[in-house]
């Protein structure tokens, strides 16, 4: 696959989250600790929302976690998307402690819930870039 023929919206790769997408295409999902609290932060910023330090440290995360509430989407006129119907979006919370917006992916719809283990997997749209998704977890 290439980006021109990827039909969903590409993120925006800038200064501030160039280095979780570069992580991503090497297929780790990587959070961000604050240099001066400690907090675990997703999604990428420059600064703490905790304490507004921009002292940053990189953590590999280890992909899993739990699905904190989901939607299952039966209508979409969007481009990539319809072709996917139904599709899950959900909120995953890391077992690390962030919570991640993503897709499930690999599992029915029906058997998605509240709860359920996840893992991360990632989907390529080339060499460069891929995109975090989950799906259920193997047994922990």
């Amino acid at each position: 696959m290439s980006r021109k023929d990827y039909k969903k919206p590409l993120p925006r790769i800038d200064e501030e989250n160039r280095w979780f997408w570069e992580a991503c295409a090497r297929h780790e999902l990587v959070l961000q600790r604050c240099g001066g609290c400690g907090e675990l932060r997703f999604y990428p910023r420059g600064l703490c929302p905790a304490c507004l330090s921009s002292s940053v440290e990189y953590v590999r995360s280890s992909g899993r976690g739990r699905i904190h509430t989901f939607t299952v989407t039966y209508q979409s006129q969007a481009p990539g998307f319809r072709d996917e119907l139904p599709y899950v979006m959900a909120y995953v919370d890391l077992d690390e402690g962030p919570r991640v917006l993503s897709n499930v992916v690999h599992t029915p719809p029906e058997e998605v819930k509240i709860g359920m283990a996840v893992e991360v997997v990632f989907e390529d749209v080339d060499e460069d870039l891929a995109i975090p998704r989950f799906r259920r977890a193997s047994e922990r």
